[in-house]
């Protein structure tokens, strides 16, 4: 059976018997394939590839830094403008959904996969560069160096975490909302439709794999650099590609078995294991260092980037144009966010099913934005107080080698030695948390999955943690870290305008869940079903009094078959014959997975009526004073699922006149949703 809310191209061919989490090797080898032959060309031929890449680097910077900037802007404004809406109220799943994380849980996996060891060398390296070499005013100043930090916060702030907020809020909205699978192509399904079933949304993924393994690659390379550093300083490893090579070979086998060991073990202990050590870090350097300065910097910072952030946003230098420094600090970074921007919107996406976009959108944008302003202000203020305290070579030597700034500002404060071996592991954590959601996320990417809570083949999430490895190494070899940020902004480009069809499609998919909501209101859904079927007053009674029954009791599955096989089924079929006899094309399937469905078919998805009874396990609860799940006892509920996603109700213990009820309630709430949609549309043509 054809899945209820997705296409066959984008759900694996569903044959009695056949596996879960097939292989979609359009995609996967025509990523693998190209992502070889760059790591390739690169190894073979170091020169060339690098002059490649600064032609188009500067041709990129040169005709698309607006829209760069530009498509910055107007996902902040998008993302911000949805949660305060009417549709921030939408759930990212069925609406009796919940969070399947607790909060802390929840917020370290927010900012371990989209943060990675790149912070901890930008937090001193840029804050320096830019209160050294600042774009339009003198260096050395008082005023760069109040600019110099607010542009490290822009650089790493609220754009950057929109981009990442708008790909999982899409994503987790068509995958947990109206079921579909959790892939960048189903955002696109309102704009594309039926279209995104063949080359173009194969096109899609393929595009997203790409942006996703350079975003990844360029992050890993600056943190092997950046960790090269720190074992030089505690070992006296000489800190060049040999040394960078072992620890990207060492941080894939971690980030292999971290990825294969699934979300809640690997990637949930290593996230919070991960909150814990840096942030203990920078409390250190806090309490240690200049602590009255930093409080006053902090709160500074703050106000200034709040104030400055709307003219920042919408800047391209026009006038001035300072080219390579665009290309090397906001290019490259809205280039960066955007490359990484669909492998950690799938990510969040994976871990937020359940809570509203809303809340959504708050997480996503405060939580992790609250820890960069922690530790940019931190480091970064901590960095140029001691330049203007008299210390030049410090300055000197960060602009010149920007990888050493960090840990030569660890050296001067108590504890240096214990200060950089931490710093070395939570830098090798930040690498193996973003490497391991990488290889998870370009897996699923790549497959045929057939609900969203699935992952792809362990196989596969090895194969892409190693296809990380080999291409960070690959661009080591051209030219280190700027030939990583040149690749980024390059690789960029293509998934921008990815993003701007996914703004567009989830727009129109919560107009159309506007007016689903006005629908229902219009049509107020009965207490329960069947009240109007004109049974005698007793048999009603007897019917509720064992539908409670059913309610408190445990269901198990031969009891839910039977039901499903004697009743649901009857049921829905005897609807769909009196539909076709009206005129309305109607089918009644059963899948293999047991779930039986009624569908009536027209010329556009919007008007297609789907109501599918799901047989879910779920655990027993006993209500006394309080609930208490009972973790070995499980109970089989019959959801009734939608085309807008799961209704939240059982239908278990319906009687068959009332079930036929029930349908007949969605189905006239459904008449009203589509006259309506049809109702506004024409207005607005109008």
């Amino acid at each position: 059976m054809t899945d209820t809310a997705a296409t066959p191209a984008e759900r694996p061919p569903t044959r009695p018997g056949e596996p879960a989490r097939v292989l979609n090797r359009i995609v996967f080898f025509g990523s693998i394939v190209g992502i070889l032959a760059i790591a390739i060309w690169c190894i073979a031929d170091p020169t060339n590839a690098a002059e490649v890449l600064g032609v188009a680097v500067g041709w990129t910077a040169g005709w698309f830094g607006w829209f760069y900037i530009g498509l910055a802007t107007a996902v902040v404004v998008f993302v911000i403008g949805v949660a305060i809406s009417r549709y921030g109220e939408v759930r990212l799943g069925p609406q009796h959904s919940r969070p399947q994380y607790d909060t802390f849980s929840w917020a370290a996996m927010l900012f371990a996969a989209g943060i990675g060891t790149d912070l901890m060398f930008f937090s001193v390296a840029e804050p320096v560069a830019q209160y050294l070499n600042p774009p339009r005013i003198e260096g050395g100043t008082l005023e760069a160096a109040k600019e110099a930090t607010t542009w490290t916060l822009f650089h790493y702030g609220l754009s950057g975490w929109a981009m990442y907020t708008l790909m999982g809020m899409a994503m987790a909205y068509f995958a947990y909302r109206l079921d579909r699978p959790l892939a960048v192509r189903s955002a696109l399904y309102p704009i594309l439709g039926r279209r995104l079933d063949g080359w173009v949304g194969h096109l899609v993924d393929t595009a997203a794999i790409l942006g996703t393994i350079f975003g990844v690659a360029t992050s890993l390379g600056i943190g092997v650099v950046q960790l090269s550093v720190g074992l030089n300083l505690l070992f006296g490893w000489e800190a060049g590609l040999p040394v960078q090579t072992v620890l990207v070979v060492i941080a894939v086998v971690m980030a292999a078995i971290s990825a294969t060991t699934g979300v809640d073990r690997g990637i949930r202990f290593l996230s919070q294991l991960n909150v814990v050590l840096a942030i203990g870090l920078a409390l250190w350097v806090l309490v240690t260092g200049k602590t009255q300065f930093l409080l006053n910097a902090v709160v500074m910072n703050i106000g200034d980037l709040v104030s400055s952030f709307p003219s920042m946003t919408a800047d391209t230098f026009a006038y001035d144009q300072p080219v390579d420094w665009m290309a090397s600090w906001t290019l490259f970074f809205w280039a960066w966010w955007i490359a990484w921007a669909s492998f950690i919107g799938m990510f969040l996406a994976r871990v937020s099913q359940g809570r509203t976009i809303r809340q959504f959108v708050a997480g996503t944008m405060i939580i992790p934005f609250s820890y960069i302003v922690m530790w940019v202000s931190i480091f970064g203020n901590s960095a140029i107080d001691r330049i203007r305290d008299g210390d030049a070579a410090f300055g000197e030597l960060t602009v010149s080698a920007p990888e050493q700034g960090f840990y030569t500002l660890l050296t001067y404060y108590p504890g240096a030695t214990f200060l950089i071996g931490l710093a070395t592991f939570v830098g090798l954590l930040f690498y193996v948390t973003s490497a391991d959601s990488g290889a998870l996320v370009m897996a699923n990417l790549c497959s045929y999955l057939e609900h969203a809570e699935q992952d792809g083949k362990p196989w596969l999430r090895i194969v892409w943690a190693a296809a990380t490895g080999l291409l960070t190494v690959a661009v080591l070899i051209v030219g280190g870290i700027p030939a990583l940020q040149s690749a980024t902004v390059i690789m960029g480009l293509p998934f921008g305008f990815v993003m701007m069809l996914v703004m567009f499609g989830l727009y129109k998919a919560l107009r159309v869940e506007a007016y689903r909501t006005e629908s229902a209101r219009h049509r107020l859904p009965n207490m329960f079903a069947g009240r109007s079927g004109g049974e005698r007053e007793h048999q009603l009674a007897t019917t509720w009094k064992a539908r409670l029954g059913r309610a408190l009791q445990h269901v198990d599955d031969v009891e839910a078959n039977e039901y499903l096989a004697q009743v649901v089924g009857p049921a829905l079929a005897e609807v769909a014959a009196e539909l076709r006899e009206r005129g309305v094309p109607a089918t009644c399937r059963t899948d293999e997975d047991g779930a039986i469905e009624l569908c009536t078919t027209s010329a556009t998805d919007q008007s297609r009526f789907v109501y599918q009874v799901r047989p879910e396990s779920s655990y027993v609860w006993h209500v006394g004073q309080r609930a208490v799940a009972a973790p070995r006892e499980r109970t089989t509920r019959l959801g009734v699922y939608l085309d807008d996603g799961g209704a939240g109700y059982d239908i278990m213990g319906y009687s068959q006149s009332q079930l036929i009820h029930d349908v007949l309630d969605q189905y006239e709430r459904h008449l009203d949703f589509v006259r309506i949609n049809e109702t506004q549309d024409a207005t607005k043509e109008f």
